[in-house]
């Protein structure tokens, strides 16, 4: 029998990563010093989320699919992606600023790359004062702009800053440039995609004294030019009530704050359900097995699943997240 799987993170050092993954989500990650990512659950590459609890522990999430198929990820996901687990989950901690860059779209990844493009959304759970987003150009900026600052190395000064606290929201959709700014720790849903084309580095150099790689031809065909200048998602939290943050045709994401038990009906949707956990924990009750989610872990329900109850430890936050 299927039940809510947890899986092993794979922790990423990033030359503008931090401590806060461990600090403030508890992560384990080692003799990392600079840790910029915690992968949660995902199949990119050669990289595969790995099972670490129940019966099917040390089982890959493709061994996974390959057995169980729509029964773990819904028939509609199962049938349009195959054995290829379609989303990618991380919690992303930015000590300095990350590159400017941009993702593909579908129809450019897959013509380039036979493969999907990268459209993403933001959850922050943590920011300092100050901290900040940068997303999308300023109102009127045309491809000859962006052409002439990317000569000048000034493309910062083209783009939108938001200002960020815990619990802003943003869509990033593929073809929007982009970079989180240091200070501001985040949960990161996306499109099981790697691609990134690094426009701007804020003339950093590694170790060793050279600048990192850009992709700046790359990058022009992807990027989208429009007058789009507002990529935060409005929303007001309600209390034990699924609140909907971004439905898009790849993933809809809510925020859950609740402090009494709930049951999620989930016979309708035909998809898996991942839980992220900003706050509290959580025991998540199938077929009368409870499985403990805790602050800073990320849970898998499978698509036979019809429904779960959550019984909260005190005040949780979940973001829940399907197809």
């Amino acid at each position: 029998m299927l039940y809510p799987f947890k899986f092993q993170p794979l922790f990423v050092e990033k030359i503008w990563g931090g401590q806060k993954l461990k600090k403030i989500l508890g992560k384990e990650v080692g003799h990392i010093q600079h840790c910029g990512e915690s992968w949660e659950i995902f199949d990119v590459g050669d990289q595969i989320s790995e099972v670490v609890n129940g019966f099917l522990a040390e089982n890959n999430l493709e061994e996974l699919i390959e057995v169980y198929m729509g029964d773990l990820v819904g028939d509609k996901v199962f049938n349009e992606y195959g054995l290829q687990f379609p989303l990618l989950f991380k919690y992303i901690d930015a000590q300095e600023d990350l590159s400017v860059q941009v993702h593909p779209d579908d129809a450019l990844a897959m013509r380039r790359y036979g493969c999907n493009g990268k459209s993403e959304m933001w959850y922050v759970i943590d920011a300092d004062a100050g901290a900040g987003i940068y997303l999308g150009f300023k109102k009127g900026v045309k491809k000859q702009d962006y052409l002439q600052a990317v000569k000048n190395g000034n493309v910062d000064q083209l783009l939108v800053f938001y200002p960020v606290q815990k619990g802003d929201c943003f869509y990033v959709p593929a073809g929007t440039v982009h970079a989180i700014g240091k200070g501001v720790l985040l949960a990161e849903i996306q499109q099981s995609s790697d691609c990134t084309y690094r426009i701007f580095d804020w003339n950093r150099v590694d170790a060793f004294g050279f600048p990192r790689e850009l992709h700046t031809a790359e990058a022009e065909e992807a990027l989208h030019f429009n007058d789009k200048t507002d990529y935060k998602i409005q929303y007001e939290p309600k209390l034990n009530q699924s609140v909907l943050l971004v439905d898009t045709p790849h993933f809809k994401v809510s925020t859950l704050q609740f402090n009494q038990p709930m049951e999620k009906i989930y016979a309708k949707i035909d998809s898996f359900v991942v839980y992220m956990c900003i706050e509290g924990s959580v025991h998540v009750i199938y077929e009368d097995k409870r499985t403990h989610l805790q602050k800073g872990e990320t849970i898998l329900v499978p698509a036979i699943a019809t429904s779960v109850m959550l019984l909260p430890q005190k005040n949780v936050h979940l973001l829940e997240i399907y197809m």
